[in-house]
């Protein structure tokens, strides 16, 4: 398992919630990404960094809720959830690339090649 995401599970809405990705000592990376599949809906880029500082995406529907971090001596990267809405239930994933990637302005799931196998996070209402 190259990344390995954990920290999904239940909580109420309006509360908070962190997600962890562990990425595999033996991958290099140059962007790293969160993104989520809600049931029957597409997957779709929640947020995305690069090592190089090309900047951080953020869906328009978290932006001021979430914040992305990378501690890249741990390979570890977070996604802080605060103020978490039922509509944010879904499985995330967290993935990487190596694309050297603008991700300032692009999240898009076909541009990751790396991927983990998901954390469930639940908000109820």
């Amino acid at each position: 398992v190259q990344l390995q995401a954990s920290g999904g599970g239940l909580v109420q809405a309006g509360g908070s919630l962190r997600l962890s990705c562990a990425v595999a000592s033996g991958l290099a990376y140059e962007e790293i990404g969160w993104f989520r599949q809600a049931p029957g809906k597409e997957r779709e880029g929640v947020s995305c960094s690069s090592r190089r500082g090309f900047g951080t995406y953020y869906g328009d529907s978290v932006k001021g809720r979430f914040t992305i971090s990378r501690d890249n001596a741990k390979k570890t990267a977070y996604l802080q959830m605060n103020s978490l809405k039922p509509e944010d239930t879904a499985v995330y994933y967290c993935a990487a690339g190596s694309r050297g990637l603008i991700t300032s302005t692009r999240c898009g799931t076909n541009e990751y090649d790396f991927w983990g196998q998901g954390t469930l996070v639940t908000v109820s209402s």
